[in-house]
């Protein structure tokens, strides 16, 4: 029986409820042709349908607990791809991709709520349709992390909308629901029409009513946004457009229960996406498009704006880093996804991932920072919280206790066989040819990107002045990308007889270099203090505060006395974002919040810290008050 005939008898019962909360469910209808609305001519409409912080957890996907009888309706006209990634596993980084057709990591835009510029000339991919006569509008999330290089929308708000266009006007629009948002899913009082008994939990959360709940509300939101989908496809074709309307639907990565949101597994990137070709525009469909198929072709984000360009006759530009899966220039299938994760929020971290067709993996570049480093907003979930009480008490299994601890360099997964991604097959003799084929290509993309990651964030923007971060990274003398990503790579997997050469890149010219080697040094604990100790006592007068923070950490964690107070000073001394600006200051106080008790003596001095610093750039002047507040709680108590 097909998932949408076995629908119609599952999800009566919970659709009439929430008929009663007000919402409706949408009835297919055929399309009404010859309305008021002129018709495009032979350049295709485009409507994007998205939504936020959801994973393919709905009834075109086989998932049986979802209520989502309109998209259940509009799969089976359209294609659905079954392995489709957002770059990143967070909305605004997310959202960055898609709009520039770039990696975050190549453009410096990979971090949580960053800004930066792009270089002259660069576009947005909404520039590229209006100049080739398109009607753009975005109704309405933005949330990039670049700087708008001139105009980029006819409209940009919460009125924006395709029917505002000229007569005849070819027209782009996406429509945004924020209902399936991580901050809705936590949204209390709450009514659950899902039935909480009936969730599916995860191996890696603990089953808890309050993982229950959140999981079910979840699933509730889902059905609230499948509504708003079918009144937007409804109004479509009242208008007399379906028939020349290629429609997407899409999320902008996956949901947003802890260890998928913010994580680049394939939990927290991997996202539905549903597209609709009119037979009209049948040609610019790829080759396996039928009404109800599937296809396992590799997608990302990065190639959704060269496809859109290929849509509308047009070549991708020379600096998209994606490929077209369809339109006039559609590229051949690409064998490998990537992800990145960066500064989340107050936190910062540095893993990428790739997957194929069947593995994902995953490099922690920063392994001694736990998954579950302390992030406010993320702490605001009850699955969250109650999940850290549960480990603190001992209370987990391995799987569930796994997110809580420091994280293996590398991790690797089979898809078929474990979709949580709990069995971590890095160390398997049996995949070892997987394991160095998924890490070569990691590297590869990381090289041929220029992937800025590798340096510390306020390190990218003292060396991009007077520039962009992309032009900084693509210059050599600048960024000396294989040379910061060998040092990157040595510093975060500890090895035999290593200590010596971590030791020597204390004393290289680069920064960057010297930045990696402390970080080595703090990653191997007391053994690498132990065996570094003058060094990095001498490193706490380097030129970088980002050495000085990363060396003085390692050395507050393993010694005492007056090495101790040396280590604390330079680190308090860091603290102040007036000093060496909010991106070292971000640095030092996560430091000084792993060192716990060790650090009760600053104490006062942070009491008396001025958060505020008045040339941070746009979009991070919350992270360091969340930062000092979080520290000095955990010092009083």
């Amino acid at each position: 029986m097909a998932r949408t005939e076995r629908s119609r008898k599952h999800w009566p019962a919970v659709a009439l409820a929430l008929m009663g909360l007000g919402l409706t469910v949408v009835a297919g209808t055929a399309a009404r042709p010859g309305t008021a609305q002129e018709m495009p001519g032979d350049r295709p409409n485009i409507l994007w349908l998205t939504c936020e912080d959801m994973g393919p957890h709905i009834g075109p996907y086989g998932d049986m607990y979802a209520v989502t009888p309109n998209l259940d309706r509009f799969s089976t006209r359209s294609l659905r791809y079954l392995n489709a990634w957002s770059n990143a596993p967070v909305c605004a980084p997310a959202r960055t991709v898609l709009i520039s057709g770039m990696y975050g990591p190549s453009t410096g835009s990979e971090h949580m709520r960053s800004q930066v510029r792009l270089p002259a000339g660069f576009k947005m991919y909404p520039q590229f349709l209006r100049e080739a006569g398109y009607y753009c509008t975005n109704n309405s999330k933005e949330d990039y992390n670049l700087e708008k290089p001139g105009q980029v929308w006819d409209e940009s708000s919460g009125k924006a909308h395709w029917k505002n266009r000229k007569p005849g006007q070819p027209f782009f629009a996406i429509f945004n629901s924020t209902i399936t948002h991580e901050s809705q899913m936590r949204k209390r009082p709450h009514r659950l029409v899902h039935d909480p008994a009936k969730a599916r939990i995860p191996a890696y959360h603990p089953d808890t009513p309050e993982s229950r709940h959140d999981w079910a509300q979840y699933y509730d939101n889902i059905t609230t946004m499948d509504r708003q989908v079918g009144d937007r496809l409804k109004e479509l074709e009242e208008a007399g457009l379906a028939d020349n309307t290629i429609v997407f639907f899409y999320s902008d990565h996956g949901s947003g229960m802890p260890r998928n949101k913010r994580w680049p597994y394939n939990s927290g990137l991997q996202v539905p996406l549903i597209v609709h070709f009119p037979e009209k525009y049948r040609h610019l469909a790829p080759k396996e498009y039928r009404p109800g198929a599937t296809t396992d072709r590799l997608v990302s984000f990065v190639d959704f704006a060269p496809t859109l360009l290929s849509l509308v006759g047009l070549r991708p530009a020379e600096y998209h880093q994606g490929h077209a899966f369809m339109g006039k220039h559609e590229a051949a299938p690409q064998r490998y996804a990537y992800g990145f994760r960066g500064r989340m929020d107050e936190r910062v971290d540095l893993v990428r991932s790739v997957r194929d067709d069947r593995y994902v993996y995953i490099r922690n570049y920063m392994p001694h920072r736990i998954y579950g480093q302390y992030i406010s907003y993320m702490f605001e979930t009850p699955t969250t919280a109650v999940w850290k009480q549960l480990f603190d008490a001992g209370k987990l299994n391995e799987a569930q206790s796994h997110f809580w601890r420091e994280k293996p360099v590398e991790e690797l997964y089979d898809l078929r066989n474990d979709r949580d991604e709990v069995k971590n097959l890095a160390g398997s003799p049996a995949h070892r040819e997987v394991l160095e084929r998924l890490r070569k290509a990691q590297r590869d993309l990381a090289v041929r990107v220029r992937d800025l990651g590798f340096l510390p964030e306020g390190e990218m923007h003292r060396r991009a002045e007077g520039s962009t971060p992309y032009e900084m990274g693509h210059d050599g003398r600048k960024y000396a990308v294989e040379e910061v990503i060998r040092a990157a790579e040595l510093a975060s997997m500890p090895g035999k007889n290593d200590l010596g050469r971590v030791k020597e890149l204390l004393n290289d010219p680069d920064s960057a270099v010297r930045y990696w080697a402390a970080t080595g040094l703090l990653i191997r604990g007391a053994a690498g203090v132990a065996g570094a100790r003058p060094e990095l006592a001498k490193a706490l007068t380097d030129r970088s505060p980002f050495v000085r923070a990363a060396a003085a950490e390692a050395l507050a964690k393993h010694t005492t006395g007056e090495e101790l107070e040396r280590s604390l000073a330079t680190l308090l001394e860091l603290a102040s974002p007036q000093k060496e600006g909010v991106f070292a200051s971000i640095q030092a106080l996560a430091a000084l919040d792993e060192l716990d008790k060790k650090a009760s003596t600053c104490l006062p001095i942070l009491k008396q810290l001025d958060p505020k610093d008045a040339a941070a750039p746009p979009r991070t002047g919350g992270y360091v008050p969340r930062l000092l507040e979080k520290s000095i709680a955990d010092l009083e108590n």
